[in-house]
């Protein structure tokens, strides 16, 4: 029974992502002024499409979080250390959150496309924030292939 529901998730999961996909390439071609979708436009189907891609979204979303959260609290039943390792894990997420808001400036982004787009310092050093916290994980995930990688060759020999 369980292998019969594994499966279907799988299949519901692929075919909300080939749904979203296909919304997605329309509304790419729409940016780049396609004709074929002005009929589209007019007939009302865009919004549509605009509002079941919104929806699938946060059904994609919403399916993460709670999967995330039922294998979060089998772990923290079954194995007596991993609720340690978690908050440490999140405690270096933070701090790595923390170290990236810091080390921002705040003028991450030109002046003119500050005035364009109606950005605020606090926007921009926002967005360099992110940019850095991007650099730090990166950063620490090869870090962590590679020491993962040569501990196992060492302990090989």
């Amino acid at each position: 029974m369980k292998e019969k529901t594994d499966k279907l998730i799988t299949f519901v999961g692929l075919g909300i992502a080939l749904l979203a996909t296909v919304l997605m390439i329309l509304f790419a071609m729409n940016n780049g002024d396609v004709k074929v979708l002005e009929a589209v436009r007019q007939g009302g189907l865009f919004d549509a499409t605009y509002w079941i891609l919104i929806i699938l979204i946060a059904v994609s979303i919403v399916a993460i979080l709670w999967f995330l959260v039922l294998k979060l609290i089998h772990n923290f039943k079954t194995q007596p250390g991993y609720l340690k390792k978690f908050l440490i894990l999140v405690g270096v997420i933070v701090v790595a959150c923390v170290i990236a808001f810091v080390l921002a400036k705040g003028t991450d982004v030109s002046p003119a496309l500050m005035e364009k787009n109606d950005i605020t310092e606090g926007t921009s050093k926002l967005i360099g924030a992110a940019c850095i916290l991007v650099y730090i994980l990166v950063i620490a995930a090869a870090v962590s292939i590679i020491y993962s990688e040569c501990s196992k060759a060492l302990k090989k020999k």
